[in-house]
């Protein structure tokens, strides 16, 4: 399973699953797209406004990575509630 997250910069803090306003205000953009087990499918960040030190970088990936996996959690929420079960992953 896959799910993407998108964080950023706002007013010098790391947020997670920015609103419209927000996207548009963030001085940082950040976006991660994971599968199930934690592997990166695309991350692109780049400082809209500023530049971003390693540790927000850290801060953004790790709300990102947390917020994913509560996607995915979701997602086999809704796919228990209609009997359909994922596929294996092949790898």
């Amino acid at each position: 399973m896959v799910a993407a997250a998108n964080a950023g910069i706002l007013d010098g803090q790391a947020i997670v699953d920015l609103n419209y306003e927000e996207d548009k205000l963030v001085a940082v953009d950040f976006n991660l797209v994971a599968t199930e087990d934690g592997d990166f499918v695309e991350v692109q960040g780049s400082g809209e406004e500023a530049t971003f030190a390693g540790s927000q970088l850290d801060e953004m990936l790790a709300l990102g990575r947390n917020g994913i996996s509560a996607l995915i959690d979701a997602q086999r929420a809704v796919l228990a509630r209609i009997m359909v079960t994922p596929p294996e992953n092949p790898l």
